[in-house]
């Protein structure tokens, strides 16, 4: 599992060519409209790694066994479900959105239908 230091300095890594309002983006790290927004994700990572969070933040892997971050989890019980939910729940009270929910609920979809 990535820590909150290693998710953003895999951003640093990252180059891409970003325009916001007809301005371009050299540092998107700590661009103070951009910051805010990795914040909210860097969270989802650091809670994972903290004891008291980890019964919710994180699961087992059902293809490696391995602990991951529930947002990268694939749904295999309705214990499961209920996790995702009491997190989300969870996270809402840090923040008022953690922008990872729809792309966890997306990839369970995806791992239904493909």
């Amino acid at each position: 599992m990535k820590t909150k230091e290693q998710y953003i300095e895999s951003l640093k890594k990252q180059k891409p060519t970003i325009y916001m309002f007809g301005e371009k983006i050299e540092d998107r790290v700590n661009h103070p409209l951009i910051k805010p927004q990795i914040d909210v994700l860097a969270l989802t990572y650091e809670m994972a790694q903290n004891p008291k969070y980890e019964e919710l933040t994180t699961a087992r892997s059902h293809l490696t066994g391995e602990k991951i971050n529930r947002f990268t989890h694939i749904h295999q019980s309705t214990e499961d479900l209920i996790k995702k939910v009491k997190m989300t729940r969870m996270y809402a009270r840090y923040c008022c959105c953690i922008q990872r929910c729809m792309a966890v609920d997306a990839l369970n979809a995806l791992s239904i239908i493909t």
